[in-house]
């Protein structure tokens, strides 16, 4: 189980990981971090709504969804400062300063107010960033918070990696440990659970080859009781 840092010393954990790794992030990541581009083209963004992405990192998906939906709004919540300075190069390199904002804040206290807004999000995303986020529940239920009425939240992260067997798990698991990233196997399984383990294309929830990844979308109101109940603890 991971250990719950107190959101200051769990930002100075990840300015320590990611003050060098951020120059080299996206060349590396790009070979395991899988499902990233299927989250952005099911996103779906009409012109005028706005997303968050929650632990942006270097930008790369911003990158992507500003150019995939040119008329949506987009903002970047990152715990790194480290990593917010990739990300504003990327952007910037992009020609996309002006169409992202970027705010150094903790998942657990997402809301517009951080980015100076009154008007909720309409997407929130985490990729690959609930597997690194101390309390995941309370990052959940803010991002749920944040949300319109109609908002939905899209997950992509670690499944179970069971397929990988025993000693291709055991060695995926050991390699992403030196990053402080634990696979949140509770959270695939609970809403495995809740959705009937569907994994069809187009649904709620989607499982990849292996269980190595899987893409979970929701509502503000199923993602709050997700993550308030013990659904995910059974």
């Amino acid at each position: 189980m991971s250990r719950e840092l107190p959101a200051k010393d769990h930002a100075a954990l990840m300015d320590l990981v990611y003050r060098r790794q951020r120059y080299v992030y996206d060349l590396t990541r790009k070979y395991y971090l899988f499902g990233r581009d299927r989250l952005i083209r099911e996103l779906a963004l009409k012109p005028g709504e706005r997303l968050v992405e929650v632990g942006c990192g270097t930008a790369r998906n911003l990158v992507r969804i500003a150019r995939l939906y040119p008329d949506a709004e987009l903002f970047g919540l990152d715990a790194s400062q480290e990593m917010l300075k990739s990300a504003a190069e990327s952007l910037a390199r992009a020609g996309l300063s002006d169409r992202v904002r970027l705010v150094h804040g903790y998942a657990e206290n997402l809301s517009p107010a951080l980015f100076g807004e009154e008007r909720p999000f309409d997407r929130a995303a985490f990729s690959y960033s609930l597997s690194m986020i101390p309390d995941w529940r309370r990052a959940l239920v803010a991002a749920g918070s944040a949300l319109s009425k109609t908002g939905s939240i899209h997950v992509v992260d670690f499944g179970d990696l069971t397929g990988l067997g025993r000693v291709g798990a055991s060695c995926l698991r050991g390699w992403l440990s030196l990053f402080h990233v634990e696979p949140r196997v509770e959270i695939l399984h609970g809403v495995e659970r809740q959705t009937a383990g569907n994994s069809a294309d187009g649904a709620a929830l989607w499982v990849s080859p292996a269980r190595y990844a899987f893409l979970w979308k929701c509502s503000k109101v199923e993602a709050e009781a997700f993550a308030l109940t013990d659904v995910a603890d059974r």
